[in-house]
């Protein structure tokens, strides 16, 4: 089976096409912005123009626009290809990443939220989540860094502040989408932002705004 993996929800944009668990090309860019203007294009550039059995996109939390550029991209994709469309978290390709590249079961993932504040989320073996994510401000996000290895955009600013641990700074990646347990996929294809609303408009609706 190909696969068609989208990650846009950070400041990273990256692309890859897998034939099962081997990877046949792959993108990465970081951009901070412009990711609806190179998305497309990359995706063009890998064999085939990406076409695939099923697509598989990042659900964030992350950027606000990166993260609907992505799910936005795939679901025009599976439509016109007539293909299944798959979910992941962002924190849990991090995570995945890590542990692969540090060989433990143990990591705590760090990134840039809203307002000043982390994301911070604990995970074990297998990828499994050792609680719920967190939008913190830095020192209590510190303290909720519960394990030695932390990965992320904010690792090594959670690593001072905490006083020890190791620091992987990285961003997710598609092209290590093969590190990801198949368990961490989902068909619920909702935009995850990792924070409540900031805004309600009349009659109690939120309206979300951008976290990164």
């Amino acid at each position: 089976m190909r696969s068609l993996i989208i990650d846009s929800a950070t400041e990273a944009c990256s692309v890859a096409l897998f034939d099962g668990t081997d990877m046949l090309d792959g993108r990465f860019e970081r951009l901070g912005r412009g990711h609806a203007e190179r998305l497309v294009p990359m995706i063009a550039e890998l064999p085939g123009n990406g076409r695939a059995d099923r697509i598989v996109v990042a659900l964030g939390p992350g950027s606000f626009t990166g993260v609907r550029i992505g799910l936005a991209a795939a679901r025009a994709l599976g439509l016109a290809w007539q293909t299944k469309v798959l979910g992941y978290p962002s924190f849990a390709l991090i995570a995945a990443m890590a542990q692969a590249q540090h060989n433990t079961d143990k990591v705590s993932v760090a990134m840039t939220g809203g307002h000043g504040e982390w994301f911070v989320q604990n995970f074990s073996g297998d990828t499994q989540p050792d609680g719920d994510l967190r939008s913190l401000k830095p020192d209590d996000a510190a303290q909720y860094a519960a394990h030695d290895l932390v990965a992320g955009t904010q690792a090594a600013a959670l690593i001072e502040r905490r006083g020890h641990g190791s620091v992987l700074e990285i961003l997710p990646d598609a092209r290590c989408f093969a590190s990801l347990p198949a368990h961490q996929l989902t068909t619920e294809l909702s935009p995850f932002y990792g924070r409540p609303p900031d805004a309600k408009l009349p009659g109690g609706k939120t309206l979300n705004s951008p976290v990164a």
